[in-house]
């Protein structure tokens, strides 16, 4: 099963509805338009059921296969959020809106499930059902995880569940995935230092947290080096420093420390927070001062399925010829609440020789779109094939 004829047919109609939306950049929840020409979309390919304001702004189509002996269930998800970027490519159809663009490439992804949608609803090859799920606020809002509370996987029966990222630096219409852990646990950091404040010439007199808060960053960089075993992933990364006075000669009272914290394994996380919390009480109270840590708990790591992970490989083998051992990500990605939820497998697609994810200048490369179809289509007929 190579990439299938129907959707090098449709490339051109699928690049136009991928340039649309990437002219039309909305966030987290706020994808308003895009649902809306989803919803659309679905309902002209003749899906069997449209709904809308699944996980606030999220959309799901239905589509019975010709036969239903079996009582399958699969889901397809692709996520439909931009990022608060300003666009650099200078594209003709670049964004349109100031500080949003298309920066992750769920552009390409929307409309790759749209094109795989369109041709499983002509030709409707398979024997069970397919739910294709279109997420809002993949990036830090969680939108995945509102799916589920919505009771998206029970309403339809869902079984297994699939996603698919565009990977720059991979070649076009390659692929790559691995079983297990593949995505990291994203989490956030709070804290506030809190000392005596007094003038810069008189530092006796003052509990200096300028002093407390820089041991505090280079404590916490012993959790990767001496807390955590070695041959486990662990990444503490403080982002952002602040003083409450700005001047020249003053020592402040506060200090704002915030970060993130990437992890690989449940352990690791309970472990990262604890030592988070004892190291930054521990640097204060040396100095005379207090912690404040807050510890916000985001993403969990994302967790392939052993057996789905098997079958999307040799998908994406049929398609392409080969299917690459993806490397760890300590990125994050909210289809791990839907990994929770039901089996599945993740898998990356080749976006070739581009800038970046979350960069000004990347762009998803359209080239991509006929392996992208293919594979999800593959993963319907040949999970389900016709009775």
């Amino acid at each position: 099963m190579p990439v299938k004829n129907r959707f090098a047919e449709m490339q051109d109609e699928i690049t136009a509805w991928r340039r649309d939306i990437h002219q039309n950049p909305e966030i987290l929840f706020e994808t308003h338009r895009t649902s809306a020409l989803v919803a659309d979309k679905l309902k002209a390919f003749g899906c069997d059921e449209v709904v809308t304001g699944i996980g606030r702004t999220g959309v799901v189509g239905i589509i019975k296969g010709k036969t239903d002996t079996q009582g399958r269930v699969i889901g397809l998800r692709a996520d439909m959020d931009a990022l608060p970027i300003h666009e650099a490519t200078g594209l003709e159809y670049a964004s349109k809106t100031d500080g949003a663009m298309h920066a992750c490439g769920h552009d390409g992804h929307t409309a790759m499930l749209l094109g795989a949608t369109k041709y499983l609803a002509e030709t409707r090859n398979f024997d069970g059902t397919v739910v294709v799920i279109f997420q809002p606020a993949e990036e830090g809002g969680g939108g995945g995880r509102e799916m589920c509370e919505d009771g998206m996987m029970e309403r339809w029966g869902i079984q297994e569940v699939y996603g698919m990222h565009n990977w720059p630096g991979q070649p076009v219409g390659s692929f790559a995935i691995r079983p297990g852990a593949f995505f990291a646990a994203t989490d956030q950091f709070d804290i506030t230092l809190k000392g005596r404040g007094g003038h810069a010439a008189k530092p006796h007199e003052t509990v200096d947290t300028t002093v407390m808060a820089s041991h505090a960053v280079l404590s916490l960089q012993t959790i990767a080096s001496r807390n955590a075993d070695p041959v486990d992933q662990v990444v503490v990364s403080v982002t952002s420093f602040e003083t409450s006075s700005k001047a020249f000669n003053v020592i402040p009272q506060e200090v704002q420390l915030r970060g993130t914290v990437r992890t690989m394994s449940a352990a690791m996380r309970d472990l990262a927070e604890q030592r988070i919390k004892e190291i930054c009480t521990g640097v204060a109270a040396t100095f005379g001062g207090e912690a404040e840590v807050t510890y916000y708990r985001g993403y969990p790591v994302m967790v392939n399925h052993d057996e789905q992970t098997a079958f999307a490989a040799d998908v994406a083998r049929q398609v392409a010829g080969a299917c690459e051992d993806a490397p760890l990500v300590m990125g994050g990605e909210d289809f791990a609440f839907m990994l929770e939820e039901r089996p599945g497998a993740y898998i990356l697609v080749g976006n070739g020789d581009t800038a970046p994810v979350h960069h000004p200048e990347y762009n998803f490369n359209d080239e991509t779109i006929p392996a992208g179809c293919s594979w999800w289509a593959g993963i319907v007929e040949q999970r389900m094939p016709a009775a």
